[in-house]
């Protein structure tokens, strides 16, 4: 990270995205070393030489990586297939194939997605509400909202699009947050699958399965960005203290990275809200005595959960006596109670897909709050579902 850069062609300027990269990327064409850069600027090294290689591979992507293709591999970028054209006097041409690296793709992603909650306005804190039950826990469960899916009534039984969402999800939550106790704290379980595909092509990550979705992926972004601040604003105006667990869903696994990133950033200065920031999709909370562990059950079944949770969080484990699990993926309601622990699989809100349909699976659409006790596990539950919200007694 104390490489110098003398040489750094300062025509690569252009493939900055942010005005502070410019200004990173202009202070170490002035000074040379990132070492220089990051006493300027008062962060870490680290953070500047991330910067000026996402640079680099920006420029690599697009043909520009000076000093690397004649020798050298040009950042990102990994040697492939090799050419070589022999003459009488030897090796006459040699053609390199350069491809980049399927193995740092996610980390790329990371990078990216922290350096952009770098640049998020920072939102004030909202005002603390009086009179909450410290011994109460609410949990809100939202998972497999597939915000981006386009669903059509005559295939599945029930429309489902971007507005839809938006307007189901956030019902949704103001009618849990209603009907559930004035816990001090809440959390705010979003487990998974919220976007219904993870960039800019309608295919599910690992598999490349074609995708029926509503407009843009940038459409797609917005709506579950105001969907995902509107449910927290809500929850910080009923609970003293919110935390949010922004679960990797098989959907969505890249997106899922910078939402966290980003709201992390956005409610740096709202000292009530914890985002669960974890790099593995396992999750964890103690609430007294009592345990609630989240997956999304992409990578792991449910009777594999509690020896898995038990190994993965031993200290909450050992440390209580009641213990929950919730997890999603499935779209539909499973519980079983292990020794131990209970392990729900929830539900979803959203309508079922062409995909859903041609299967011939069905499930009720709903989504549960559950209340926690600090001694005595579950004391609570309710329940809604998106008939409720067009009804005109709606909660």
């Amino acid at each position: 990270m104390g490489r110098k850069y003398e040489d750094i062609d300062p025509s690569l300027r252009e493939f900055c995205r942010t005005p502070r990269q410019e200004r990173i990327f202009d202070l170490l064409v002035e000074h040379g070393t990132c070492t220089k850069v990051a006493e300027i600027e008062g962060v870490h090294l680290s953070g500047i030489a991330r910067t000026i290689t996402q640079i680099l591979e920006r420029a690599a992507k697009q043909g520009r990586a000076p000093g690397h293709f004649n020798d050298g591999v040009a950042p990102g970028y990994t040697m492939g297939k090799v050419t070589i054209q022999r003459g009488p006097g030897g090796v006459e041409r040699v053609w390199e194939r350069q491809s980049p690296e399927d193995d740092t793709r996610r980390q790329e992603l990371e990078a990216a997605y922290a350096a952009l909650a770098d640049d998020l306005p920072r939102l004030s804190p909202l005002r603390v509400p009086r009179h909450t039950l410290a011994e109460l826990c609410n949990v809100y469960t939202l998972t497999d909202c597939h915000i981006g899916m386009l669903a059509w009534r005559k295939e599945g039984g029930e429309d489902w699009d971007l507005k839809i969402a938006e307007r189901t999800l956030t019902g949704a939550f103001q009618a849990m947050v209603s009907a559930s106790p004035d816990a001090k704290t809440c959390i705010i379980a979003q487990l998974g699958d919220f976007l219904h595909y993870d960039g800019l092509v309608p295919v599910t990550p690992t598999s490349g399965h074609i995708l029926d979705a509503d407009g843009r992926f940038g459409k797609m972004v917005e709506v579950a960005i105001r969907v995902l601040r509107a449910v927290i604003d809500e929850a910080l105006a009923k609970h003293e203290r919110v935390i949010l667990v922004p679960a990797e869903g098989n959907h969505d696994m890249a997106s899922s990275v910078w939402l966290r990133k980003m709201f992390k950033a956005l409610y740096e200065l709202e000292p009530r809200l914890e985002v669960i920031d974890s790099e593995l999709p396992y999750y964890a909370y103690q609430h007294g005595e009592t345990a609630i562990f989240w997956h999304h059950s992409h990578l792991k079944r449910l009777d594999q959960l509690p020896l898995m949770m038990a190994a993965q969080f031993p200290e909450i484990w050992g440390s209580t006596r009641r213990r929950f699990a919730h997890t999603g993926d499935k779209h539909h309601t499973e519980e079983k109670e292990h020794s131990g622990i209970v392990v729900m699989q929830h539900p979803t809100l959203a309508a079922r897909d062409a995909y859903a349909s041609r299967h011939g699976w069905h499930a009720l659409r709903r989504a549960t709050s559950i209340t926690y006790h600090t001694r005595y596990g579950e004391v609570a539950r309710n329940t809604v579902c998106p008939e409720m919200l067009e009804a005109p007694c709606a909660a």
